[in-house]
């Protein structure tokens, strides 16, 4: 492990499993629209398809290959493809970045190190699923589930927590405090959730990003590996749903900007 780690830069890690055309676009809109000190490391978590071949061909990029390592999916794979990547990490700085994700804002980095200041260890938000803020109140008021879990079982996993959607991380207070991003999955935490509560209960300084603002850096296509990927079990209800947003986000002008501009992977 490096004894000193850049200052101000940023490392972003991106696990890509199966999403070629998304991973391009994800990896294309960072190279565009980020400015401050950074370097990408992408963990492919034993893809063997397209996508591998395409990360194969970029030399701006540091790739960690697993073939064959990935004894399961979901957040166990997840996390521990992020734990490789903090591990390669050599910034003040580390970013978890979901494939699907697309930059929207230029200085989109620098105003979450901004928001870091000084000693905040995470800053981070959480679900990227924006509705309107009538039906947003009324889910939540009707969401009598959520609600039993939370005031009657006080069930910790229902706590909010900074997603490794798009999370800023500072790098030293991960490694003098071992957190990792695989703990508790075995126990069915979500990939960072229970780093983020080690982070917040161990008194460490956190910065919650609206989830308004945090969409105006970054647009997420929640769900969209598994609905591409027919080896996962999805709902046909929610896969139709899916499909149609996703086509509708890769037909916007301000996504084929990015998405067509090959001189992006240079």
């Amino acid at each position: 492990m490096p004894n000193e780690l850049r200052k101000g830069a940023v490392t972003i890690c991106v696990v890509n499993y199966k999403t070629e055309e998304l991973t391009r676009l994800c990896l294309r809109s960072i190279r565009k629209r980020t400015k401050v000190p950074y370097e990408v490391v992408v963990v492919d978590n034993d893809s063997g398809d397209g996508s591998l071949d395409y990360l194969r061909s970029l030399d701006w990029i540091n790739l960690v290959e697993r073939p064959g390592e990935v004894e399961r999916g979901g957040s166990w794979a997840h996390g521990t493809a992020l734990d490789i990547g903090l591990d390669n990490c050599e910034t003040e700085f580390f970013l978890a970045l979901h494939s699907d994700t697309f930059v929207r804002k230029s200085g989109w980095l620098e105003e979450l190190v901004s928001m870091a200041g000084d000693d905040a260890a995470c800053v981070g938000g959480g679900k990227l699923d924006l509705r309107h803020p009538v039906l947003d109140f009324l889910k939540r008021a009707t969401d009598y589930r959520m609600f039993i879990k939370r005031k009657i079982k006080k069930d910790e996993k229902t706590r909010f927590y900074a997603r490794t959607i798009c999370s800023l991380y500072r790098t030293e207070v991960l490694r003098k405090e071992n957190l990792r991003f695989a703990m508790g999955v075995e126990d069915g935490f979500t990939c960072g959730k229970k780093l983020y509560y080690e982070i917040v209960d161990r008194g460490y300084p956190v910065v919650t990003v609206p989830e308004r603002t945090m969409a105006g850096l970054v647009y997420h296509l929640a769900h969209a590996t598994m609905v591409l990927n027919p080896e996962f079990t999805v709902r046909t209800r929610t896969e139709k749903k899916f499909q149609k947003k996703i086509k509708k986000i890769l037909a916007s002008p301000e996504v084929r900007e990015v998405a067509e501009d090959g001189s992006l992977d240079k």
